[in-house]
């Protein structure tokens, strides 16, 4: 491994020059492409989260990385007919680690276009198959297979970005930043995440199915890499809404329960028979898809939308939303610090959220479990916050 890399630029090109050292070998070695500063640090806090989502769950986990906050994440579990009808990857839902990646990118079509995709296994054939289509800036994992990295390195010609990073690799407890020719230092965010953090029970229902549980670990996981203030809904091992770096709670829940209801709506049949033009590029198809299902664009985005149909779509009426919305299967919400007031309860709750998990600790935590009573949601304290800028 190397003791620097240098970088492209810094997080903007004119930031010249820029580099990665270390007074000791870097964890990371590139196997093709530059990375600028931006893409190691996605790369980095994204392969610590799906390194560590492999630890705690054993399964294959992905993640999709941009700006320092994850798109989505998903593990390696099957996915169904009509996902595949919603999320069209040409085909390829094969092998463990690429239906993983799948997962990851269906949670947030649009906020991936470009991402940094991070993986806990070594990326295989049918994984960089998945990579070649998709519109991705590059990519970390623990190892490549030699004809998975020979189809990577030819993409963007031979600009696509591929980074191999030692698994064995233990950071030291601290770890510093300069900001403004201030060092500032602190101990490394080390503390395992694992199921005695849903222990606290604090609402009048007290179960926690093991598969919302695992999925509340997911959530927790997730925020810990992601952009503070931040929420996550998740369904099945999959991040399907995230909020992250807004500056009021309540914008982080309706942001990320946004996402979560769009990823549910893509899949209603009338959205799988949109009458959409032959030849549209995914991110149209994406776009276009998103834009049916927005009701509040404004009528110059209304005519410019028609041009990606061959005719004019019925649209979901308000009451086929919420009929299909309350379909989905109860969703976990986890919150990386407390709920300061009940609307993020109630918002969640309307999204689908049946178990929620926080740390605790508002003036108003009684107000926030009466609201998960009366919706009869099971809601743990944490008492952990996680916070991560």
């Amino acid at each position: 491994m190397p003791k620097e890399i240098g970088l492209r630029y810094g997080l903007n090109p004119h930031q010249k020059p820029a580099r990665a050292h270390s007074s000791g070998e870097l964890p990371v070695v590139v196997r093709s492409g530059a990375p600028g500063m931006i893409n190691l640090l996605d790369a980095l806090n994204a392969w610590q989260l799906v390194r560590e989502l492999r630890q705690v769950t054993g399964h294959p986990a992905a993640a999709s990385f941009k700006h320092v906050s994850p798109a989505g994440v998903g593990l390696a579990f099957a996915v169904d007919a009509r996902f595949k009808a919603a999320f069209p990857f040409g085909g390829l839902f094969h092998g463990a680690l690429g239906t993983a990646y799948i997962r990851a990118r269906s949670a947030d079509r649009i906020s991936s276009f470009g991402d940094i995709a991070a993986f806990s296994d070594p990326v295989d054939v049918h994984t960089a198959a998945i990579l070649r289509r998709e519109v991705s800036d590059g990519c970390i994992a623990p190892g490549y297979d030699p004809k998975a990295l020979e189809i990577l390195s030819q993409k963007k010609e031979g600009g696509y970005l591929a980074l191999e990073v030692d698994p064995a690799y233990a950071p030291g407890p601290t770890e510093s930043r300069d900001v403004f020719g201030v060092t500032l230092e602190q101990r490394r965010n080390d503390l395992a995440i694992d199921a005695s953090l849903l222990s606290r029970v604090v609402t009048t229902e007290k179960t926690i199915p093991e598969r919302s549980r695992r999925d509340l670990l997911v959530g927790l996981i997730t925020l810990k890499y992601a952009q503070s203030n931040s929420v996550a809904f998740v369904l099945d091992g999959t991040a399907i809404g995230i909020g992250a770096g807004q500056q009021s709670r309540i914008h982080c829940t309706r942001l990320a329960a946004q996402k979560a209801e769009l990823w549910w709506l893509r899949q209603h049949p009338k959205v799988l028979d949109l009458p959409l033009r032959k030849g549209l590029g995914r991110p149209e198809r994406d776009n276009a898809i998103d834009g049916y299902l927005r009701d509040d664009l404004t009528r110059a985005e209304r005519v410019a939308l028609r041009a990606a149909f061959t005719s004019e779509p019925e649209r979901l009426s308000a009451a086929e939303r919420e009929e299909w919305i309350a379909r989905i299967a109860p969703l976990s919400y986890v919150s990386d610090a407390f709920l300061p007031f009940r609307d993020n309860v109630d918002r969640a709750r309307a999204a689908g959220a049946k178990f929620v998990a926080q740390p605790g600790g508002s003036a108003r935590d009684d107000e926030v479990i009466a609201a998960a009573n009366e919706h009869g949601m099971t809601m743990a304290f944490t008492g952990l916050r996680l916070f991560h800028h």
